[in-house]
């Protein structure tokens, strides 16, 4: 699965990318909203994995732009959130999933693989 990653903080960022990629994922890295939302436009993925709070775009304001845009609202977005799960989870017209900061990586793949089952969002 092609996948893009938005998170600010760089040791988890590039924990979650070693571990996609090591499970046979395409990972492409942003560090804010603004930046992944280029990103999803020009390879749109399979999966959008992001963080809440983030300078210059939220991963709320992300998952808002997604699901305005015609050609990415059906890419399900996967929020992991060290303070913000209860907000999000109020919000399943934009998050399909909510993983509260510290998660167990193993359970994130888990998820990740089960979307590539599913596809995309009908």
């Amino acid at each position: 699965m092609r996948i893009v990653v938005a998170e600010d903080e760089f040791l988890i960022a590039d924990m979650l990318v070693v571990s996609l990629e090591e499970a046979g994922h395409e990972v492409h890295e942003a560090a804010h909203g603004a930046a992944a939302l280029k990103i999803i436009r020009d390879v749109v993925p399979d999966l959008v994995i992001t963080d809440f709070m983030m300078p210059l775009m939220t991963g709320l304001e992300l998952a808002e732009a997604m699901r305005a845009d015609t050609a990415l609202q059906r890419i399900p977005i996967v929020l992991v959130s060290g303070a913000q799960g209860a907000q999000a989870r109020s919000r399943g017209d934009l998050f399909d999933l909510v993983f509260d900061k510290p998660y167990a990586m193993d359970r994130l793949l888990t998820a990740v693989g089960e979307f590539g089952i599913r596809g995309s969002r009908s």
